[in-house]
């Protein structure tokens, strides 16, 4: 593994072994748990079904050159979870299944990033000091009609990764000549 943080690209929907493989690293994971669990209130409202619906909840330390880099936590509705868990997903990821084996695209997705604490769950698993600085990154990626198909929970280290992203400026709603209208007076 190379020394400092890594930089993961935020500019398409890609996979962990994607993104790794992409930067000349070997991706692994280790599957602690997988449960058919009740959707609590923000399964239930990412993944668009009644709470206390069972989804398949899937958990895997994600590995690049042996070290663990992420926590993720995932959600499928039932009839792709039963599908998925019947794979060796210490192997195959999530995605390649969905697309490859189970026709289902993936074709986008929403992110929300937030920095927080580990919580003594997220430490054990990813091997650090809990209280340590990380990476939540949700995410809800769709299939064909605005399907969600998976929403995931990662927790990225904040010691070996480091995201980043181009953005395309937009032009500015507010015309230039509301600007003094709008700014605050000055004092």
């Amino acid at each position: 593994m190379r020394t400092g943080k890594i930089t993961q690209e935020f500019t398409e929907l890609t996979g962990f072994v994607e993104d790794m493989v992409a930067m000349g690293l070997q991706p692994s994971a280790k599957v602690l748990g997988q449960a058919t669990v009740e959707a609590n209130e923000e399964v239930a409202r990412q993944l668009r079904v009644p709470i206390g619906t069972e989804v398949m909840q899937i958990r895997r330390v994600r590995m690049a050159d042996d070290v663990a880099m992420s926590l993720d936590e995932t959600y499928l509705p039932m009839d792709l979870g039963r599908k998925v868990v019947e794979n060796d997903l210490d192997v195959y990821p999530i995605f390649s299944l969905l697309e490859g084996k189970y026709d289902t695209p993936l074709l986008e997705a929403d992110y929300r990033l937030e920095a927080i604490a580990a919580d003594p769950l997220v430490a054990e698993a990813l091997g650090i000091e809990e209280r340590s600085p990380i990476l939540l990154i949700e995410r809800v990626s769709y299939s064909l009609d605005q399907r969600p198909v998976d929403y995931e929970k990662l927790f990225y280290r904040g010691d070996k990764i480091r995201l980043s992203t181009r953005l395309l400026r937009r032009q500015s709603p507010i015309p230039l000549e509301m600007l003094p209208r709008i700014a605050p007076k000055k004092k």
